[in-house]
Parts: C-alpha cells; structure tokens; sequence
C-alpha cells in the first residue's frame, strides 16, 4: 500500500506565461503553413513554366510530404531527448531556407529536391508545434486558445493562396518562395525570448540510425512505386516485385531494429495502447483527405474551370471556412464540457460526405454545390485532425509524449503522401485515357483554330501540364470536363479510407481530460515514486501505527519528498 502525493493539482484556470510562450510558437507554425499554401494555388502555373508534367507536379507535392512522413518520428524522438527549443528553431531554418532555395528551380528536378529539403524542416514544426503545445497547457485547456490557433490558419491557409496567386499574376511565381523569410526571422527572435521550456535531465542518448534507414527506404519504395507504377512500368512488373518486395522487407526489418533498439524510433510498445492504436488508423484517412484536397482542388479550379491562381485562391475559401469553424468551435466545446468523442464521431461523418460528394463533380457543376462539398470537407478535418493527437497525447506517459505526438502525426502524413501518390496516378491515368477517347473531338476542335492551332496542338503532344485559362474556348472547354472527371473519380479513392476513420473513431475509448500539462504530469509522476511505500508482509496496525509515527516525528517526509520533486528540473 502506498500513500500518494501530488504536488500538482488539476486546475481549470488559465496559466500565466502561455500566451507570451505561445505567440514565437504560432508565428513558426504560420510560416511553415504560409510557405506551403501560398504555392499551392501557383503550382499549376510553376509546373506549366518548367514545362513539366502531371507526373511532376505530383512528385512536387509528393517529395515534400515524403520528407514530412520520414523525418516527423526523427524529430519526436529528439525532442524526448534534446532541447525542443533549439530543435524548433533548427527545423524552421531549414524550412524557410530550401523554400527560398527552391525559388531558384530551373527545372522540375531541383524544384522536386528542394522540396524534398522543405519537407525535413516541415516534418520538425509538425512534431514539435504539439510536443511544446503539451508542455506549457493541457489537454483539457488547448481549446481556450483554438481561437489564436484559428486566426493563424485564418491568415496562412485563406491568405496564403490568394497572395500566391496575387504575388503570380503580377511578381511571378518565384517570388512564392521568398514572401515567409522575414516572417521566420521575425519568429526565430520571438521563441529565443519568449519561449521558456522547463530544463530536462542530461542523460546518456542512442540514436537509431539503422532505424532512420530503413523507415526512409521502407516508405519511400513504397511511395516510388505508387507514383510510377501504370505509367513507368506496369502494375504487375519486375519494377513492381523488386520495389513492393524491397518495401516490405525493410518495414520487417525495421520491426526487428525497433523491438532491439535501446531508444527505438517508434516504440512498438506504443501499440498496446488502444487508443494510440485507433488514433494512428482515423489519422490515415484524415491525412487524406487534408492534403489530397488541397493539392487536387487547386487543380480542379484552374484546369477544370479555366480559373486563375488569384481566383482559385478565392474558390478554395469555403473549405478553409469549413475547417477553421469547425476546429475553433469544437475547441472552446471540448474546452468548456470536457466531451470530444461526439465531435470525432461527426467529424469522420463529414469526411465521408465531403470526399464522397466532389467525386461527382463536373467542371460545370453549380460552384454553390461544389462550395458546400468543400465546406463539408474542411469541417471534417477541422474536428478530426487536432483532436486525435490530443486524446493520443492525454493517455500517453509524460516520458513518451514526443513520439507518440510525432506518431500520430507520421501516420497522418504518410496517410495524405500516400493519397496524393495513388490519386496523382489515377488522375494522370485517367487523363491519358479520357484524351485518347476525346482525340476525334479535340483534333477538330484544334482544326477550327486555323493557324492558331498549330501551337496548341504542339502544346498537348509535349505532355506538360497546360495552362487551360489561355486556351480557345473550344479547347479549353473539352480539357476542362477531361480533368474534372479525372479528379472527381480521384476523390472517390479517399472515400473507404474515410469509413475506417468512422469505425476507428467509433472505438476509441472515451477518456476524460486532464487539466496538467506534460511537465506537470511528470513531477506528479516523480513525486509519486518519491513517497514512502509501506513494505508488503507488514500488518495494519504496524503499518498504521509506523506512517502516523513518521507524519509526527518527521515532519511527513513523504510530503517533504513530494516538495523536492515538484521543483527538481526534468
């Protein structure tokens, strides 16, 4: 039997301190989403200039999220080991400067490896934004500050595209990639100031490199084949066998590292927990959802509705609008009831509504529906993709919280890398298969043009990606039902993945809150181990008459004990 005692009791009030530790961290997390969202809608355009393809443009979007998936347990692992401030601080320099570097592209190539680069730093600010957001508040209180959470995605993810598509039609698009430099500067002096972690114990560290190798050669073989496979080679190929074959082997063989490792990547032991287990399978088909969308609605407003980069910024509104509702309401909600199931639970119902709806899409469809859609798509998210790191990190143990954050996190960036793999493949599959069924109307439709059409025609055999917006209206219109029905049948992809969100979310067990932050969470744990157990065999009366003897003659040293752990650095 023992006699517990907590130095910390659960309060509900608010901490001193957070808003000002807060603000350098909502400024990094704003240029990491700023440099990805302000390219978003221009991509069309900077993959038509550097006169690449759709398998391009996939791997643009693809090689980021790759390096995001790979390097976000890299970096949840070091912050249960290192100094999270600096790590921050190291992972937003390296964002900004490859996005800066990637500005310079002259070819699909090296746009392709800077943003690969980029991913490295995105994958940092991913993990790290929800370790640090645990130590300074708890589960139970994030949702009080949803609201500056909100107006940070308010400004990146709505202002974001339409300054992208702005800076394109008047800079060019390489001035994307410069716009977020002063603002990671101006974030970088903000955290050195105002971000105060509690100091943590020097210790001894392994780093698992053998498993760094092969988590990165398992996910990206796996990720080569998608993208290539029914366009570089077939789907049932040698390509195929060697690259599936090499895939599963090294995920073997990682499992094999990871149950030796002394500090393992991704502790498997983390699976035992049911609600890690569940959290990891709903985050999957969130991710997605989250990236497919983003990527594949900016191509639909511009390649299936002739719009600009400026005005399919402004067409992609109601899913922002979507997301930033839901996620600010369903914050102060958890916030003030305690309750986050049902808002899970109807969340997940919302993905499968919004994916399955734009999978019938038309480029002529009335855009009050294809709004609605959008918006229906963004609630989904918004309500789903906080809320599972959140549960996942209130069963977690305070020692574990990086990688099990990072894990969630990995599993929704993989998921999103993945879909944007498969539905990149089906749409240029489908394009390819939708042109060669539409070559008797199109050849006319370039024959009307006279000798206007000769550079179109020239256009289309090179296989880039086009401009539709600068193209004839009799062109333009058969290209844009082309795309609209290849990225509508895309969406469809992401629809079963969405309903195993549904049951995953379904069964997760309905823990309440916790009001203490991680640090908090940890001295009560230290505390703990520090009071005074009576020994088993000992009788009751002895027992009781030996804990009154000590609480009288030594001043409750348990107590005492609880005190120094309370204030001893982690």
């Amino acid at each position: 039997m023992s006699t517990p005692s907590s130095p910390v009791q659960e309060t509900a009030g608010p901490r001193r301190g957070v808003l000002p530790a807060l603000s350098g961290l909502l400024l990094g997390m704003f240029v990491s989403m700023l440099a990805s969202t302000v390219v978003s809608t221009s991509l069309p355009v900077i993959i038509h200039d550097l006169d690449g393809d759709q398998a391009a443009f996939t791997w643009v979007v693809t090689a980021t999220l790759l390096t995001t998936a790979i390097s976000t347990p890299i970096w949840g692992k070091l912050s249960d080991l290192y100094n999270r401030k600096l790590l921050i601080q190291i992972a937003i320099v390296i964002f900004v400067l490859a996005t800066a570097a990637a500005g310079f592209s002259q070819d699909p190539g090296t746009m392709i490896a800077w943003r690969a680069v980029q991913g490295l730093g995105a994958g940092g600010l991913a993990a790290l934004s929800q370790v640090i957001m645990a130590d300074i508040m708890s589960p139970r209180e994030r949702g009080r500050y949803m609201g500056l959470f909100g107006a940070v995605m308010a400004v990146a993810t709505v202002g974001g595209p339409l300054l992208g598509g702005l800076i394109t039609d008047t800079l060019g698009w390489r001035w994307n990639f410069y716009v977020s430099i002063p603002f990671a500067v101006l974030a970088l002096i903000i955290l050195q100031r105002t971000l105060h972690l509690p100091a943590r114990v020097q210790r001894k560290v392994n780093i698992d490199y053998i498993g760094i190798i092969l988590l990165s050669a398992a996910v990206s073989l796996l990720l080569i084949w998608v993208t290539l496979a029914g366009d570089s080679f077939d789907w049932w190929s040698t390509e195929t066998i060697l690259m599936v074959g090499g895939a599963i082997v090294a995920t073997a063989l990682f499992i094999v590292v990871e149950l030796r490792s002394k500090e393992p990547l991704i502790p498997l032991s983390l699976f035992r927990n049911r609600t890690f287990t569940l959290a990891v399978i709903a985050s999957i088909a969130t991710g997605i959802a989250m990236f497919g969308a983003s990527v594949f609605l900016s191509q639909y407003m511009q390649l299936a509705r002739g719009a600009t980069p400026t005005e399919a910024g402004l067409m992609t509104i109601p899913m922002i609008a979507g997301l930033l509702l839901s996620s600010i309401g369903v914050g102060a909600l958890i916030t003030r009831f305690g309750h986050w199931k049902p808002y899970l639970i109807v969340g997940s119902v919302f993905l499968i509504a919004g994916s399955y709806l734009l999978s019938t899409i038309h480029y002529d469809t009335n855009f009050a529906l294809v709004s609605l859609y959008m918006f229906l798509l963004g609630a989904g998210v918004g309500m789903t993709m906080q809320n599972l790191v959140l549960v996942v990190q209130n069963t977690s143990s305070p020692s574990e919280i990086g990688v099990a954050s990072s894990g969630v996190t990995f599993f929704r960036s993989l998921g999103g890398t993945i879909g944007v793999s498969v539905m990149g493949a089906a749409l240029a599959s489908s394009v390819t298969d939708l042109l060669s069924d539409a070559k008797e109307q199109l050849t006319a439709a370039i024959v009307s043009l006279g000798a206007g059409g000769a550079e179109i025609a020239e256009q289309i055999q090179s296989g880039t990606l086009p401009q539709v917006s600068s193209m004839p209206e009799v062109v333009r219109v058969i290209f844009e039902d082309i795309y609209a029905q290849g990225i509508s049948h895309s969406f469809l992809i992401a629809v079963p993945f969405a309903v195993i969100s549904l049951i995953a979310i379904v069964f997760l067990p309905n823990a309440s809150l916790t009001r203490m932050t991680t640090s908090e969470r940890m001295r009560a744990s230290e505390a703990d181990l520090a009071t005074v157990s009576v020994p088993q065999g000992m009788d009751a009366v002895t027992a009781t008459g030996t804990v009154r003897t000590m609480t009288a003659d030594s001043g409750s040293a348990s107590a005492d004990a609880a005190d120094d752990a309370s204030v001893s650095p982690r």
